[in-house]
């Protein structure tokens, strides 16, 4: 199974997807069509000729899911697929009512790679719970994709200490989580990025790297490079309320 999860899709003062083109060349490995998901944002058209632009320099051919009359066939013919940012719950509700959760599922465990940055970082996950975004629309499910035996957080923001919000922190809210779920949750910096080859599991991007929250311990920090392969052998336990 090969993946790349970023925490977000553009960095301060670079072009989209730019911060990680040689990640994203290195995981491709010679691939030249990628079949792009963008139901995450309501323009879809648009959307997709974002990504389309970025991935020109690579010589990368990107088609819309949405411009097929059966998306999930597309995606099971696909070399490499690439779930875009948005709203999280708009994006898995899509997905549920295009099939593409078994399409995509089952074309990523046949050896195509799985790209996704933001919300399609959330659902390589086995489900939708440790998002940020707000339920815009109600999917059938918050069953995501499971590529993943644990959570992501992306764009995992840390305390400020002269901030006036009032409001719990984002590892409070992961804490919370972990109250009634006792699954392991990685909170992706932004400028990370996830990387899966077969069994191997290692942090990438910039320095601020990422934080892990496990149920009963403190977090723990990592920085890039940090092999994090154990983590593909969890058995994740949900609706396992502490009382």
């Amino acid at each position: 199974m090969q993946l790349l999860l970023l925490s977000n899709s553009a960095a301060p003062g670079r072009g989209y997807l730019e911060h990680a083109r040689e990640e994203i060349a290195s995981v491709l490995d010679g691939a030249r069509r990628l079949v792009f998901v963008p139901y995450a944002l309501a323009d879809h058209d648009g959307y997709t000729a974002q990504v389309a632009s970025a991935l020109e320099p690579l010589g990368v051919e990107v088609t819309g899911a949405h411009t097929a009359d059966d998306p999930a066939g597309l995606v099971r013919g696909a070399r490499a697929v690439f779930v875009g940012g948005g709203n999280s719950f708009r994006l898995l509700k899509a997905l549920h009512e295009r099939d593409l959760v078994r399409a995509i599922r089952e074309r990523v465990a046949a050896g195509a790679v799985y790209m996704g940055s933001s919300a399609g970082t959330n659902m390589a996950c086995p489900t939708l719970r440790t998002t940020n975004d707000m339920p815009i629309v109600q999917p059938p499910s918050f069953e995501a994709l499971g590529l993943l035996p644990f959570q992501i957080n992306p764009h995992y923001l840390d305390a400020k200490p002269d901030t006036a919000h009032m409001g719990e922190t984002r590892a409070q809210r992961l804490e919370q989580f972990l109250e009634e779920n006792d699954v392991p949750v990685l909170g992706l910096r932004e400028g990370t990025w996830l990387r899966r080859n077969a069994d191997r599991l290692t942090l990438g991007g910039i320095d601020a790297g990422a934080i892990l929250f496990r149920r009963g311990e403190d977090p723990a920090e990592l920085r890039p490079g940090a092999d994090l392969s154990a983590l593909l052998r969890e058995e994740p336990r949900f609706d396992s309320a502490v009382r």
